[in-house]
């Protein structure tokens, strides 16, 4: 019980920077054991759209739906392959030098969200600190939104969802997990083998 009642103490104790120096830490793992997450975008009297991303090292794989039909895109760095499932069609492509993904630039929000931003603790709950990041005076980015939602879950000090706005368009980052293969983000023609494959390499 009084070790119980220490660990609590400890938990009150902590700020928010410490808490999210913490989610940092953890986040850090995320490149070496492979990560997944949702990355919402809604956009004002447009609707929503939501895709899955899978990353393990310098491949990821991102899924969606849109009107139907669904949309699934590979990449290892040096090749991209993307599968509709309308046309029933692989499109295989050289990946550009140096591009990235708009999954893994907004994943980027993640990267010690303190740094421009003021952080208040807005609710604590039996599972989760709700933390209010607000863009700082000094903070001259122009292109950084001027307030983000961030919730961590107690215990693992992952994040939980981190949610951006500007003007008509919002992201929001949720249902992080860890421990996403290799094979998970690989492409595999076996799964497709009555796709027209497309090559424009």
């Amino acid at each position: 019980m009084l070790a119980s009642l220490m660990a609590a103490t400890a938990l009150l104790a902590q700020t928010p920077e410490e808490i999210i120096a913490r989610m940092d830490r953890e986040t850090d793992r995320f490149e070496a054991e492979g990560f997944s997450m949702v990355m919402e975008i809604k956009v004002s009297l447009l609707g929503s759209i939501a895709t899955t991303v899978y990353s393990h090292g310098d491949k990821y794989k991102m899924t969606m739906v849109k009107d139907g039909t669904q949309f699934i895109n590979w990449s290892d760095g040096m090749t991209s392959w993307e599968y509709d499932s309308g046309k029933n069609t692989i499109t295989i492509e050289n990946a550009k030098p140096g591009e990235t993904s708009d999954a893994e630039d907004n994943a980027k929000m993640l990267d010690s969200v303190t740094k421009g931003y003021d952080v208040k603790l807005r609710k604590e709950t039996a599972k989760t600190w709700e933390f209010r990041c607000t863009k700082s005076k000094d903070n001259t980015v122009k292109d950084d939104p001027k307030t983000m939602d961030l919730v961590v879950a107690k215990g693992t000090y992952l994040p939980v969802s981190l949610k951006a706005g500007k003007g008509i368009v919002s992201v929001i980052l949720r249902d992080f997990a860890l421990n996403v293969t290799e094979k998970d983000v690989t492409f595999d023609p076996s799964q497709y083998p009555n796709a027209k494959i497309i090559d424009k390499r």
